[in-house]
């Protein structure tokens, strides 16, 4: 089965933009992430539907089957969970906070690496709120 990574961008009218580069053509749009998420496998349909007039088959994705991994950007992120206050994450996590405000307002992206340390600190947040049973 195939693994389709779709990453969640925030859009230039404030709602939501989806897209993935390995599916030619993948690109949704919505107001909600619901609605963007909704369109987008709307699309994905569409796209194989295409490829199969086109090339009398449908594409190894879909005809092997498909499920969709989402990513978000961290516009999109701090968008989606906007009770995270920006500031007090960055110093949670080691990341400037001036930094981290950039890379939510899109004016910087994070680097590889950068990424990869905010994911693990991010799991690691997660983790811990998943043990919290309150009495």
């Amino acid at each position: 089965m195939k693994t389709i990574i779709a990453v969640i961008e925030k859009a230039n009218d404030g709602g939501y933009a989806i897209y993935a580069d390995e599916v030619q053509g993948a690109f949704s749009s919505g107001l909600t992430e619901q609605e963007a998420k909704s369109e987008f496998c709307e699309v994905l349909e569409g796209q194989a539907e295409f490829y199969k007039e086109r090339k009398g088959e449908y594409p190894d994705w879909y005809a092997n089957g498909y499920n969709v991994e989402y990513r978000y950007d961290m516009s999109a992120f701090f968008m989606t969970f906007p009770f995270i206050n920006v500031t007090e994450f960055a110093k949670c996590i080691g990341v400037n906070p001036s930094l981290m405000r950039k890379y939510k307002s899109g004016l910087v992206a994070a680097g590889e690496k950068q990424k990869n340390l905010i994911q693990g600190k991010l799991s690691e947040i997660t983790r811990n709120l998943e043990r919290v049973k309150f009495a």
